[in-house]
């Protein structure tokens, strides 16, 4: 039996595994990266050991920082989460020659579903969609074959999953370009820069079926998932069962996932991912050999514990062992959204900085790998926590899910909670009617400037001004708050009136205010008869007002004037997030149009393309290939002229 359990992973996953092992009564050891050094898994793991270095490349992704770390704690097996090495043979060929158990499958298996070139060529009797994943990577080769596949074509990373080194390409023009970016991604996120074609299905739904082997044969499917509200190919919402299956169709698309599974002898958890065409027809897509992020929703419905069956299986148990002479059966529905740390008004662009407050809603299950204090840095994914609602039905689930984002609070870092909570509700996405596309064809969900309520603002003005502190000091006299959102400013002037009742004036509006006892975040107050309690956050000249579920950030203007320190450049164009120039596309002097591509930036594991605002000619260059740069920093300047020459 395995009695100490080294994780080889960080975050949310982490702390889950740890949660499981302690209630199965088994010792476990974080290993950590740098950045890691005081997260919330190193402090609940029993053990921890330092792995060095800040990026994956230095520290989780090393296999023989692993392997040692697992003999030096006296560990006798590793975890491996998802990402990372979790899907690395290499890892689990290397613990096996040192005698430590490796919980997931087999080498075999990784290796032969790992590369979908290979998996494509070794499986019958399932369905592909038309493709391309010969071993001649030229250009010439994949220019070749996209034309025989047809467009739109997408490129895909042989070697991984997640987005990483995917692109949709819609025409011949621009498919050297993806493939040398895709190439470069791949190879970043997962060590290979093998890709693959296949025909893009432009409005497929994302389904994907969870099964479970053990080391004696047995293998079963526990339902599937649906995981189609996507963005950049990653998925931020899953729910199961799917709307989109009937009985039948259900039955088929798991006998083909247990079928796969069999036919590579597969042992421990794996999630083989289908799409489905609008016809009803399914294509087998890829297999991740792995937990999936999603697992939860699975969880939920079928009422188990997929990280103790993955451990079971690893010390040899049969599947009849822990769940009886039949499979468990789902019961009611469970949706699961991934709570990011980006902008999805800036197309969903990752974000970075200190949370200055996190808290979960007592309603819902929530796995988090952060707490108030914590940092999101620019080496690791930007996955803040996942909130997963089970009910009877599916409808129930949406309305609990949304009820409890509206109560998780996360401060001081740009979030997606506010998007996640207008999609459940989006009439399209209560209906079902869903598809890979959903996120680009309801643009309408991306946030607009959020009106400030008159609630929201006395809130802020009452914490900043600490009226309920100071009710005798005012003699008559208005507190007078000012702050800005955004470009807009606001005024809130509180003050008593000779009846010693208290009133609040927000902009030309009066609006009667009762005040009643408060705590350290809270500030609980009667405006206008509608008693109202938020949460609010001073960080500096930041106030962040927690209401309704919904968070408005504001900034408290200073009464006394503060000189600019440092020169705002006209037509500069700044990073928006660390990272690292690998690729400069323009020369100064050169004369651009808008949207031609300046620069690319790699940052957290993906690449972003730096394009012109307007057209102009580049003044300034500041940065060039392989240097680094801070979040703000200007990457070059750009004069703006009448049009490219």
């Amino acid at each position: 039996m395995i009695r100490k359990l080294l994780i080889a992973n960080r975050g949310e996953i982490a702390v889950r595994i740890i949660r499981t092992c302690r209630a199965m009564g088994i010792v476990t050891v974080v290993a950590y990266a740098e950045p890691d050094r005081d997260s919330l898994a190193v402090e609940l793991a029993d053990e921890a050991v330092a792995l060095g270095g800040a990026t994956p490349s230095e520290s989780y992704l090393v296999i023989e920082k692993i392997v040692n770390a697992a003999l030096k704690t006296g560990a006798d097996a590793v975890h491996p989460g998802f990402g990372f090495l979790a899907e690395n043979a290499q890892l689990a060929y290397q613990l096996a020659a040192n005698g430590l158990t490796f919980v997931g499958p087999s080498p075999s298996s990784i290796e032969a579903m790992g590369d979908k070139r290979i998996a494509k060529t070794m499986l019958k009797d399932v369905p592909f969609v038309p493709s391309y994943y010969g071993d001649d990577q030229a250009d010439e080769t994949f220019t070749h074959e996209a034309a025989r596949i047809g467009y739109p074509i997408m490129v895909k990373a042989a070697a991984g999953g997640g987005g990483r080194g995917m692109r949709l390409v819609q025409q011949p023009a621009d498919l050297l370009e993806a493939l040398a970016s895709a190439r470069r991604e791949a190879a970043q996120a997962f060590g290979s820069d093998s890709l693959m074609l296949e025909r893009a299905l432009l409005t497929p739904r994302h389904i994907e079926v969870q099964i479970i082997g053990d080391q004696h044969g047995h293998v079963i499917a526990l339902g599937e998932r649906e995981c189609s509200v996507q963005r950049r190919h990653q998925k931020i919402i899953e729910e199961a069962p799917s709307t989109a299956l009937t009985p039948d169709l259900r039955q088929r698309i798991c006998d083909t996932a247990v079928s796969i599974g069999q036919q590579i002898g597969y042992y421990n958890a794996g999630t083989v991912e289908f799409l489905l065409d609008t016809d009803g027809q399914f294509y087998f897509m890829e297999m991740n050999t792995r937990l999936q992020v999603e697992h939860p929703v699975t969880e939920m419905i079928y009422g188990v514990d997929l990280v103790r069956w993955q451990i079971r299986i690893a010390e040899g148990a049969r599947l009849s062992d822990f769940m009886g002479d039949a499979p468990p059966q789902p019961r009611g529905h469970a949706v699961e959204v991934r709570v990011y740390a980006e902008d999805p008004s800036s197309q969903f662009l990752p974000v970075t900085g200190p949370i200055h407050h996190f808290q979960a809603s007592p309603h819902a299950r929530t796995d988090s790998g952060v707490r108030s204090g914590d940092v999101v840095s620019p080496y690791y994914d930007p996955m803040i926590a996942k909130v997963i609602a089970h009910a009877d039905t599916r409808a129930e689930a949406l309305r609990a899910l949304h009820y409890a984002l509206g109560e998780t609070q996360l401060i001081g870092i740009t979030n997606n909670i506010a998007y996640l909570r207008r999609v459940l509700l989006h009439p399209d996405h209560v209906a079902g009617k869903l598809s890979t596309r959903f996120v680009d064809d309801h643009a309408d969900l991306l946030p607009e400037p959020t009106a400030i309520p008159a609630a929201a603002l006395v809130a802020a003005a009452l914490s900043r001004a600490n009226v309920s502190q100071r009710w005798r000091n005012f003699h008559n006299r208005p507190a007078v708050q000012r702050f800005m959102s955004g470009d807009t400013p606001f005024t809130v002037a509180l003050e008593s009136t000779p009846s010693g009742q208290w009133q609040a004036t927000v902009g030309d509006a009066v609006h009667l205010l009762a005040l009643h006892p408060d705590d350290d975040q809270h500030r609980t107050f009667t405006l206008d008869g509608h008693r109202r309690r938020a949460a609010v956050f001073n960080v500096g000249d930041q106030v962040w007002v927690h209401l309704d579920g919904t968070t408005y950030a504001l900034r408290w203007v200073n009464p006394l004037p503060i000189t600019a320190t440092r020169r705002e450049a006209a037509g500069s164009l700044r990073a928006p997030m660390p990272g690292k120039i690998i690729r400069v596309a323009v020369e100064q002097g050169q004369a651009v149009a808008a949207g031609d591509l300046l620069m690319i930036l790699e940052a957290m594991k993906m690449e972003h393309r730096i394009e012109a605002p307007y057209d102009g000619v580049v003044s300034v260059l500041c940065y060039q290939e392989g240097e680094t740069v801070s979040a703000d920093e200007i990457l070059l300047e750009l004069a703006q002229s009448a049009a490219k020459t």
